[in-house]
Order: structure tokens, then sequence, then C-alpha cells
């Protein structure tokens, strides 16, 4: 008995490893997921509103009023609630589900295996 004992905190060591490695991929995924979007929201606007604001003073426009245009903002607050939406789902988590919730709740689901096994 002792030694079915052994093998099975053998086993449940090696898949609580290969389980935090696994989480670990899976949120390094969704850090490098977020950065690129904010890459990507950086970019992309800046590249319209430089456009925009160029466009509207070549038809007369002021750089001040052309920078303060609402067409100017449209895309960086539109995609802006995107973004923080993303922000959300990738740091919020911690926010309600910290870390020691997650590592107590794993616990739990491996004693409950563990007894099913007894």
């Amino acid at each position: 008995m002792m030694r079915k004992k052994n093998l099975l905190t053998s086993t449940e060591s090696s898949l609580y490893k290969e389980d935090t490695f696994e989480r670990a991929r899976k949120r390094l995924k969704e850090l490098k997921g977020f950065y690129w979007h904010l890459f990507w929201y950086l970019a992309v606007n800046l590249f319209i509103s430089i456009s925009k604001i160029v466009s509207d003073m070549e038809e007369g426009q002021t750089f001040m009023e052309s920078l303060f245009d609402y067409g100017t903002f449209t895309v960086w607050f539109f995609w802006g609630i995107g973004l923080a939406s993303h922000w959300l789902g990738v740091f919020g988590k911690n926010l309600i589900f910290s870390k020691n919730w997650e590592k107590r709740k794993v616990d739990e689901f491996i004693e409950k295996d563990k007894q099913r096994w007894e």
C-alpha cells in the first residue's frame, strides 16, 4: 500500500509540474498577445492621426483645429475600448481570481481526485 501512495504522489507531482508549465505558457501567450495588440494600436492610430492631420492642414485647417477634430480621435477611442477590455482579460483576472485563489482551487481539485483514487 505504501508503494502505491508513493507512486501516486510521484504521478501527482509530475502532473502538477506539467500543469504549472502549461499555465505559464498560456499566460505568456496572453501577455504576448496583449503587447502585440498595444503595439498595433499605437502604430496604426499614429499613422491614421498623422495622415488625417496632414490632410486637414492641406485643406486649410490649422494644426490645432485638425488635432482636436473629432475624426482624429474616433479610432483611438473605439479601438481603445477594445484594448481596455483586452487588458482586463489579461491583467484583470488577478483582481478577482488571485494566484492564491487559483492555487487553493488546484489543491482542492487534486485532493478530490486523491480521495477518488483511495
